[in-house]
Parts: structure tokens; C-alpha cells; sequence
């Protein structure tokens, strides 16, 4: 039946029994779902048979006989049966209303369910069963929009219609019972059901949650009738962890289907596998900064240095990229290239800016730099003018030279600076004398 909410129509009742009617829960071949209430508030789904079975007196035992076993069910995951009345001019029964949409619905609207989710439907749904079950009823008509998925866990709906009907009206137009491809082959034969035809219904329907299609495929009522008999199931798209039981479930023979005890535990065990799977599949958690972290964000720094400064800067900074490449090949650090950059660069700035020589362009201060790389020999030379021979860069263990300490250089550069005034002022008094 189809579970969408719809208005009164002219022709429906306003009030069956003690219950007030409020919409158009669905409408089937056996009659109408409506929404109902009692004096207290008490939302129902109230089921009124058609007519034309009121008047079938067969149809009125055997429906009798249903409502008096879905009252015996214990279990939470069927719809409590509430009230129901078997000699009224058209019989009914209400059941309690479970919010939530249908399973058919479900899948319909947002696709198949995970196989998690799939297992843990089928494990409610099983033990539900085996309430049933032991209450003497076989539901005959299980099928996605049957299941209701309710806050507190899947509910089962429609007993009883399904059981009055009987197979030999499955293939009549108006009176088949549920969608063929959800049907057992007992069914169709018209022999007698047993619990295992649940079971039947059952795998059909969580192949469906699995892939949003029958497994039998789509097409007439004759053409999926038939598959169910003659043809095995397509169960492409199901999870490997599902698909051998739900196989066994839609075996031809019913003694060869799992009872839906058996059915209920292992589909738990494969609920919590399956939920422990995905809890297991998290986002990365945030680390700490690592070494190699850092050293990326250098890297990014000193591209960003490197665009803002000119030419000529840019292609010392090529040359210095070269070298480095060659570095990395007699083993030296890479994380300490990008500082020994910024050292070298602040050096030369140093040298050319703070001593008075540079600034005026005397010899003594060296040439300069203009473009182009010094060659190592007049590099060791300004560092030896600047501090003699503690201020050229150390060398490691390797060989291979390490910079300065930049504080040490400022502390140097400007013992330099002090005494070279000191020297220069010394000179200019004694020339006056």
C-alpha cells in the first residue's frame, strides 16, 4: 500500500467505530489505511475491507481467524494491533500508527541502504519474525512497503489481509497480494505457506534495501511470476557480506532456507562487523606539525621571498637552488638549506649596509653586488674582514661549510662599526694637532 498521507475523499467514512478519521494513509486490493485517532489522542492506522469481500462469508471467517492471531503476537517490531471489529457491515481493525516512511520509500527517494544498515533492518526484522511466527501467523505479503522505519526500529505492517487472500488470487487483477517479485514459488504454485515463505519474502527485500531492485528485475506480473519459479536471483549489487545469505533466503526449496532464528543471529553478527568496518573508516585525525611540515612551509615562504625581490635577487636565488640540489647529493640536511639561504642573504646585507666603507663605495668595503654569484673565495674574505677567521661560516663534520650565527654576526658587525669610528676619530684629532 502506498503510505503517502492524502485527503478525505467524499466517499470515505468520518468515523469508523471510536475513531475519528483524519487522512488517506493508502488504499490496496483488500481496502483503505486511514489515519485515525481515539478520545485520547491516540493515533491509529484503521484498515477498512472493501465491500465486496464484506460480503464474502469465507472471506469473514478466515479474516477472523487472522485478526485473532495478530492479537496473540508479542513483539516489538509489528504494529500492536488496537481494536477491530469482525461483524461490522464492512469489518475492520486498527493497528497502532508507526511514524516514519516505508522502506520502499526510503530507498526510492535516497537509494540503497549500506550494508550495515541493511543488516541491521534484516536482524530486526527477522526476530520480529520469529515472534510471528510463533504466534501461528505467516505474514504472505512481506515486502519494503510493508516495513515502516520508525524512530525505535522497523515495523512490520499488514497481518491479516495478506493471510485471507490466499495464493490462488495472486495472479487475478485487483487482488494480488504484495509485488510478485517479493513473492515465495510456494506462493505462486499455491502451496501451502509455512514460515520459511517469509523467509523467502525476507531475503527479497533486503536485496532490494541493497540495490533498490527486485531480484528478479521488473516487468509484468506473468513475466516476474515465472522468475520467481524457474529462474535463480540476480544479486549483483549486494555486498559480498550479505549476498550468501540473502542467496540462502531465496532458495527454490523452502528446507533449504535458514529458519528466521538463525536468520536473526547471524545477520547481528554481521550488523555489528559491518558497523565496527565503518566506524573504523575515520577522517585523518588533525597532527602536530611535523619536521617535514615545517620544512614544506619554508619551502613556501622563501618562493614568496623570492618573487617579492628583483631580478638579480631572483637569479641568486636560482644559483643558490643549484647549489643546494648538489648539497643534497653529499648528504647534507635539507630542512637546514632554506635557513642557510635566509643567513646568506641577510650577510652580504649586512656587510654592504651597515659599514661606512660600503656605504661610501670604498675599496675596503668591497664591490657591491650587483648580479651574479661572488665565488667562495671573496665571500670567505669579507666574512674574514668582518671578524677574521671565528666569523667564516663553520664547517660540519662532513665538510661541508654550515652559516654563521646571525646574532653573532650583528654583535661582531657592530664591535666593527665602534672602532672604526673610534679609529677614524682618533685620526681626525690627531691631524689637527
Amino acid at each position: 500500500m502506498d503510505m503517502a498521507m492524502m485527503r478525505l475523499r467524499r466517499e470515505d467514512p468520518r468515523v469508523v467505530g471510536s475513531f475519528r478519521l483524519h487522512r488517506r494513509l493508502g488504499a490496496g486490493g483488500m481496502g483503505v489505511v486511514y489515519l485515525g485517532s481515539d478520545r485520547r489522542g491516540q493515533r491509529v492506522a484503521l484498515k477498512v475491507i472493501r465491500p465486496d469481500l464484506a460480503e464474502d462469508q469465507e472471506f469473514r471467517s478466515r479474516f477472523a481467524r487472522e485478526v485473532s492471531a495478530a492479537r496473540r503476537i508479542r513483539g516489538g517490531c509489528t504494529a500492536r494491533l488496537v481494536a477491530a471489529d469482525l461483524d461490522a457491515e464492512r469489518p475492520w481493525f486498527a493497528t497502532q500508527y508507526v511514524p516514519g516512511p516505508s522502506l520502499h520509500d526510503k530507498v526510492n527517494e535516497e537509494g540503497p541502504l549500506s550494508a550495515a544498515e541493511v543488516a541491521s533492518v534484516g536482524a530486526a526484522l527477522s526476530e520480529g519474525l520469529v515472534a510471528v511466527h510463533e504466534a501461528g501467523v505467516v505474514h504472505r505479503d512481506l515486502k519494503p512497503s510493508n516495513i515502516l522505519l520508525s524512530p525505535k526500529g522497523p515495523r512490520i505492517i499488514d497481518f491479516g489481509i495478506a493471510w485471507a487472500t490466499g495464493a490462488s488470487t495472486l495472479t487475478h487483477v485487483g487482488t494480488a497480494v504484495g509485488s510478485p517479485g517479493f513473492l515465495a514459488p510456494e506462493q505462486v504454485r499455491g502451496v501451502a505457506v509455512t514460515p520459511a515463505t517469509d523467509v523467502f519474502s525476507l531475503g527479497a527485500t533486503l536485496a532490494y534495501a541493497a540495490t533498490a531492485d527486485s531480484p528478479f528485475g521488473q516487468g509484468s506480473s506473468e513475466v516476474m511470476l515465472y522468475r520467481v519459479v524457474h529462474e535463480e536471483a540476480q544479486l549483483y549489487g549486494v555486498p559480498d557480506a550479505l549476498a550468501p545469505l540473502v542467496r540462502a533466503c531465496l532458495a527454490k526449496d523452502p528446507e533449504d532456507r535458514p529458519s528466521t532464528l538463525q536468520l536473526s543471529m547471524r545477520l547481528k553478527e554481521i550488523a555489528a562487523r559491518e558497523a565496527q568496518g565503518v566506524a573504523e573508516i575515520r577522517p585523518p585525525a588533525q597532527r602536530d606539525r611535523t619536521e617535514q611540515d615545517m620544512a614544506t612551509g619554508r619551502m613556501t615562504e622563501r618562493y614568496t621571498e623570492r618573487m617579492e625581490r628583483g631580478p638579480a635577487e631572483r637569479e641568486r636565488g636560482v644559483e643558490r637552488e643549484r647549489e643546494r640540489g648538489g648539497d643534497r647529493e653529499r648528504g647534507v640536511d635539507r630542512d637546514r638549506a632554506p635557513e642557510r639561504d635566509r643567513d646568506r642573504d641577510r650577510a652580504p646585507q649586512s656587510r654592504t649596509q651597515g659599514s661606512p666603507a660600503s656605504r661610501s663605495g670604498s675599496p675596503r668595503g668591497g664591490a657591491p653586488r650587483t648580479g651574479g654569484r661572488r665565488p667562495p673565495q671573496q665571500r670567505e674574505g669579507a666574512g674574514a674582514r668582518m671578524g677574521g677567521r671565528q666569523n667564516t661560516a663553520s664547517r660540519s663534520a662532513s665538510g661541508v661549510r654550515r652559516p654563521a650565527n646571525p646574532r653573532l654576526l650583528r654583535q661582531r658587525l657592530i664591535v666593527f662599526v665602534v672602532v672604526t669610528l673610534i679609529v677614524a676619530l682618533g685620526i681626525a684629532a690627531a691631524q689637527k694637532l
